[in-house]
C-alpha cells in the first residue's frame, strides 16, 4: 500500500514539473516580439545595421554620386543622382588642352592648340539594377572642340597646294593661319554604354566607371588661309616671287587643296567617346521605398 502511494506521488510530481515547464515556455514566447513582415530582411529598430527587402530601392533623388576620370574627350567631371530603382541622371563635362608644334602638312609648318570643352547630359539605364551594365542615350548642348594653329613655310623650303609646288622667299616667308572645327553640331546626340554604377544599388560609396560609345558632332570643318609673305619659282627667291595675298593663282590652289582636306575629314562624323575614372556617391535624404 506505502509503494502505490509513494508512485501515485511520483507520478503526480511529473506531472506537475511538465505542466510547469510549458507554461513557463510559452510566458517566454509570448515575451519575445513578433517578427515582423519581411522576415530576415525587415528593418527594426535594434538591429545594428539597417537591411532592406530585395525589390526596395534608395527613394528617388535622395542619392548624389561625383566622379572624375579621362577620356578621349578631355578630362571629365560628372554628377549624378538617381530618379529611381533603374535610371540615374548624369550630366558631364569635358576640358582639356594642348599644344602642338611645328607639324608639317604639306611642307607647312603648324603649331597652335588643341582645345576641348565640351558639357552634356545622360540618362543611364540599368537594366539589372544590380549590376554594373547600362545603356545611356544623351545630348552634348555645348560643344567648342576644335584645334587652332599659325602655319609657316620657313624661307627657301617647298610646299605644295593642290599639287602645286611653291617656294617661300627666304626674303619674306608665307605664313598663315589653319583651324580644325571639331563642333560642326553645336548640339550633338551621343549613344554609349559601360559598366559600373556610379551610384551602386548594393549599397557603398566608390565606383570605378567605365564608359565608351560615340558623339554624333558632324564632319569636322577645314579653313586654311595664306595671309603674308611671298612665294617664288626657285628655292633661292630669285625667280617669279610673287604675294600670296590677293595672287589669283594661290589662292585658287589654296582653294583646292582645302576642299582636299575636308573631303578627307568628312567620314570622320562620328567622335568617339571612351572615359574612366573614380565615383564617391553618398546620401542626400530619404529611406530604402518600394520602387
Amino acid at each position: 500500500m506505502k509503494s502505490r502511494i509513494f508512485c501515485l506521488a511520483l507520478t503526480v510530481a511529473a506531472a506537475s514539473a511538465g505542466l510547469y515547464a510549458q507554461t513557463t515556455q510559452t510566458e517566454s514566447d509570448d515575451a519575445q516580439p513578433s517578427s515582423p513582415v519581411g522576415g530576415q530582411f525587415a528593418i527594426t529598430s535594434a538591429s545594428p545595421r539597417t537591411w532592406a527587402p530585395p525589390g526596395y530601392s534608395a527613394a528617388p533623388f535622395s542619392r548624389l554620386a561625383i566622379s572624375g576620370g579621362v577620356g578621349t574627350m578631355g578630362v571629365n567631371l560628372q554628377v549624378a543622382v538617381n530618379a529611381n530603382r533603374f535610371i540615374n541622371l548624369r550630366g558631364v563635362g569635358n576640358f582639356f588642352n594642348y599644344s602642338i608644334n611645328n607639324i608639317s602638312v604639306n611642307g607647312l609648318l603648324a603649331s597652335g592648340t588643341v582645345n576641348f570643352a565640351t558639357a552634356g547630359a545622360a540618362v543611364d539605364f540599368y537594366p539589372f539594377p544590380f549590376h554594373g551594365f547600362r545603356i545611356s542615350p544623351g545630348l552634348i548642348f555645348y560643344n567648342q572642340n576644335q584645334l587652332s594653329s599659325t602655319v609657316v613655310a620657313p624661307g627657301g623650303t617647298s610646299f605644295t597646294l593642290d599639287g602645286y609646288t611653291y617656294y617661300s622667299s627666304q626674303y619674306s616667308p608665307v605664313t598663315g593661319t589653319g583651324s580644325v572645327g571639331m563642333d560642326t553640331n553645336k548640339h550633338a546626340f551621343t549613344i554609349t554604354t559601360g559598366w559600373g554604377n556610379m551610384i551602386p544599388r548594393r549599397g557603398g560609396h566608390f565606383s570605378v566607371p567605365v564608359e565608351f560609345g560615340a558623339a554624333f558632332v558632324g564632319s569636322p570643318t577645314v579653313n586654311v588661309a595664306l595671309t603674308s609673305g611671298q612665294v617664288c619659282a626657285d628655292p633661292q627667291g630669285t625667280i617669279g616671287c610673287i604675294d600670296v595675298v590677293g595672287n589669283p593663282q594661290v589662292q585658287a590652289n589654296l582653294a583646292a587643296q582645302q576642299a582636299k582636306f575636308q573631303n578627307d575629314l568628312n567620314p570622320f562624323h562620328i567622335y568617339p567617346i571612351f572615359s574612366t575614372g573614380l565615383a564617391f556617391s553618398f546620401n542626400l535624404r530619404g529611406e530604402a521605398s518600394t520602387p
